[in-house]
């Protein structure tokens, strides 16, 4: 027997999202109706610091969740990358972008400008390594965030993390992460269902992306050591957290939704680099394997590799004391299984620009939404993953969390003539993490 989604499932408050479904069609957006018509509303400005492909995707959605917001400034370190933004943009949406000459910001301190600016929100989307500082720096000046995942590469950043969250709370800010497959309806309706204990009690979850390789910069001859790290960030743990933080942290988000957000007591794993070997991939592994381990000897599986050549998947499979559940994103199957199957038959989205309508309509109606302590505990079960793997030993997420390891400089010190080492590949059994 199939039972379909009731398409009305969106509607509800879902646990562990932190988050009401508040878009138009469900809270209404803060603008009187007269005659039949809206009222025009007050412009929402927006500034972006991070102008690369993500980033430009951002601001792209922001715009579309909401006619009346508009760019107003934009920040990146590449002169290069602010300006194929700007150009992708205004064809975009080109009545939505007031950005002026003197209002794109380039270099390490564009983001300060663009935050002391009179914006109203910013859009995180720089290499997650220098995430908290610019949280911190958004939060200490009032500014509601869009902030991508993941959001620290280190624990030192997701205590700060953590700390710039609560004063966004205390402050009435909202906060709202790239956690994307919580604003996707199909992946809401289901993981209700498994909060609701339409499966009973979930014992396992069993997480797996398999991927094969991604882009890669060459070196220039008149690139420094610092910049040819930046443009090739993803390889350099000190700015991406690892492959396992920056991308794989999705699936670990959905793990973690599925056990109600719950903390991990411990984590063992391996991981390593088989095919990205040369220098020219940094010091990041190209496979992992991690299992946490939670309360009532409850497990979370994580499997992942980046390797060309290779079958690929992309997966998330839920086992519970009366059911089954699974998300198979290439399949494109939402499904429980028990005495009774379930289906997803509802509406669809685009949940990159659920997020913004969500966050606007929040800021617009006054009352907030805060993602913080969901995004940075999401982050740091992708940090402690990349512990467990990078020193084979098991790691408490005590220790984890308190763990003082540094992996980038000061936020203060970057300069194009930084010479950043770039660390040994990690080797389990001998790396040090704690």
């Amino acid at each position: 027997m199939f039972e379909k989604a009731d398409k009305n499932d969106r509607r509800s408050f879902l646990k562990s999202t932190g988050t009401a479904i508040i878009g138009s069609t469900v809270l209404p957006l803060p603008f009187s109706i007269s005659s039949g018509m809206a009222a025009q509303r007050a412009p929402l400005k927006v500034g972006l610091i991070g102008c690369g492909g993500r980033g430009t995707g951002a601001a792209a959605q922001a715009l579309k969740a909401d006619k009346d917001a508009v760019l107003t400034c934009m920040a990146d370190v590449f002169e290069d990358y602010l300006e194929e933004s700007y150009q992708s943009l205004i064809k975009i949406s080109p009545k939505q972008i007031k950005v002026d000459k003197d209002r794109k910001y380039v270099g390490f301190d564009g983001y300060k400008k663009v935050i002391d600016s009179d914006v109203d929100v910013v859009i995180l989307t720089t290499p997650p390594g220098f995430r908290p500082s610019h949280f911190k720096a958004a939060v200490d000046a009032g500014k509601h965030v869009f902030c991508e995942k993941p959001v620290a590469v280190d624990a030192p950043g997701v205590r700060s993390i953590l700390e710039s969250a609560r004063q966004a709370k205390e402050k009435g800010l909202s906060v709202v992460s790239g956690f994307t497959f919580r604003y996707d309806f199909p992946k809401r309706a289901l993981f209700k269902r498994i909060l609701d204990g339409q499966i009973g009690e979930v014992t396992s979850v069993f997480t797996a992306r398999n991927g094969g390789g991604l882009w890669y910069k060459p070196r220039q001859d008149n690139w420094t050591e610092m910049e040819y790290q930046m443009r090739n960030w993803y390889y350099y743990d000190w700015l991406s957290g690892d492959y396992i933080v920056e991308m794989m942290v999705h699936s670990l988000d959905m793990m973690s939704w599925a056990l109600g957000d719950r903390l991990p007591i411990q984590a063992t794993g391996t991981g390593g680099r088989q095919s990205r070997t040369e220098a020219q991939w940094g010091n990041i592994y190209d496979h992992f394997a991690i299992e946490y381990e939670y309360e009532n000897n409850i497990k979370g599986v994580h499997f992942s590799r980046q390797q060309k050549g290779c079958s690929n998947t992309n997966k998330v499979d839920i086992a519970g004391t009366e059911g089954f559940a699974s998300v198979d994103i290439g399949k494109r199957v939402h499904a429980t299984m028990g005495r009774q199957r379930w289906d997803y038959d509802g509406e669809y989205n685009n949940p990159y620009e659920t997020q913004h309508e969500e966050l606007f309509a929040a800021i617009r109606s006054g009352k907030p939404i805060n993602e913080g302590e969901l995004m940075a505990n999401s982050t740091m079960l992708a940090i402690l993953g990349r512990m467990v793997g990078y020193s084979g030993q098991t790691i408490t997420w005590e220790e984890a969390m308190n763990s003082n390891q540094t992996l980038g400089p000061a936020a203060d010190a970057y300069s194009w003539n930084l010479e950043w080492p770039v660390p040994p590949v990690a080797v389990p059994g001998v790396t040090k993490v704690v």
